[in-house]
């Protein structure tokens, strides 16, 4: 997901200060590219988002007359909110040019800024053709970079002794997105267990009343300052599905709307949170020389642009599908 930034962005600085390429708009569109994928496609990450998550939630909170095949197209209307910001990051915000000093880049103790031979560029390519191939046909992730990794080693481009240091970083760098969705999900079972949910949707009905448009916008504001502390969408789906499934229903929202709603409020937040991956990725890489911030640079940057129309277009979806 962000492993390749550290590696690959850092010996790209010295040609983005020639172009004087704005680096919040490179983090915008690192950003961009992390999270639209996963919550539009259901393909790798998507995949887990999606089907693992997304749609297993909705399904255990009561929304069963939701296929996998619908949910791609609840979240395209709120997708299209972020092409809007991208776009506006592209051509408005930060598109007038913007210096940096020269300065020594300290790179990532995996990364590299040797030119690449022939033999090795061939045998990268073939490794993530076939690992994307694999996880299409099996749909596993896990197995897809299984046989990226053994073409990687037998091929001779990562060798035998490095395997082990370059596989445990990489689990380093990925693991504790799996500790914050285990205490998620323990999070929402003890919710659930306490028998308290019914609770909360019947007094956030009351608050509310009848007026479906503000009970669609608390839902999706409350969903972006969850996620803004957790830090993953994808740990937030848990939390608030429990919730949002009986207010949606409650509300008469239809499942695709129901899904949008879910899945937005899930995702709002990620791209502005300064403990996301997202958001962190990006500053690994282009802070590698010291002229990146991460809060100024990285979070205020893709908070405004992705946050704020995920909203508007994440209610629009709500209403109108």
């Amino acid at each position: 997901h962000i492993a390749f930034i550290p590696i690959l962005i850092p010996p790209l600085l010295v040609v983005m200060q020639r172009f004087k390429l704005d680096r919040r708009l490179v983090a915008c569109l690192l950003n961009f590219g992390l999270i639209v994928p996963y919550i539009l496609l259901p393909i790798g990450f998507g995949g887990i988002f999606l089907h693992d998550i997304l749609l297993a939630n909705l399904h255990a909170n009561g929304l069963s007359s939701i296929d996998e095949a619908q949910l791609p197209k609840a979240m395209l209307i709120p997708v299209l909110g972020m092409v809007c910001g991208l776009l506006v990051a592209v051509f408005y915000s930060y598109a007038k040019p913007r210096h940096y000093a020269v300065r020594p880049i300290a790179t990532h103790q995996s990364a590299s800024t040797t030119v690449p031979t022939k033999r090795v560029m061939y045998w990268t390519g073939l490794a993530i053709v076939l690992a994307f191939i694999t996880q299409l046909m099996v749909s596993s992730v896990l197995l897809g970079a299984l046989v990226g990794y053994s073409v990687l080693l037998l091929s001779g481009v990562i060798h035998r002794y490095e395997s082990n240091d370059i596989f445990v970083n990489g689990m380093k760098m990925m693991a504790y997105i799996g500790f914050i969705m285990i205490a998620a999900t323990g999070f929402t079972a003890v919710l659930k267990a306490t028998g308290d949910i019914d609770a909360l949707v019947q007094a956030s009905t009351t608050l509310v009343g009848d007026s479906k448009v503000w009970g669609i916008l608390i839902m999706l504001l409350l969903g972006l300052l969850i996620t803004m502390g957790i830090g993953s969408s994808f740990s937030t789906i848990p939390i608030i599905a429990a919730i949002y499934v009986p207010l949606a229903i409650a509300f008469g929202l239809s499942p695709l709307a129901t899904a949008a709603l879910v899945g937005t409020a899930g995702a709002l937040g990620d791209a502005g949170s300064p403990s996301s991956d997202s958001t962190l990725g990006p500053t690994m890489g282009l802070n590698a020389d010291g002229q990146h911030d991460h809060i100024w640079d990285s979070v205020v940057p893709t908070f405004l642009h992705y946050n704020i129309p995920l909203l508007g277009f994440g209610w629009l979806a709500a209403m109108v599908l």
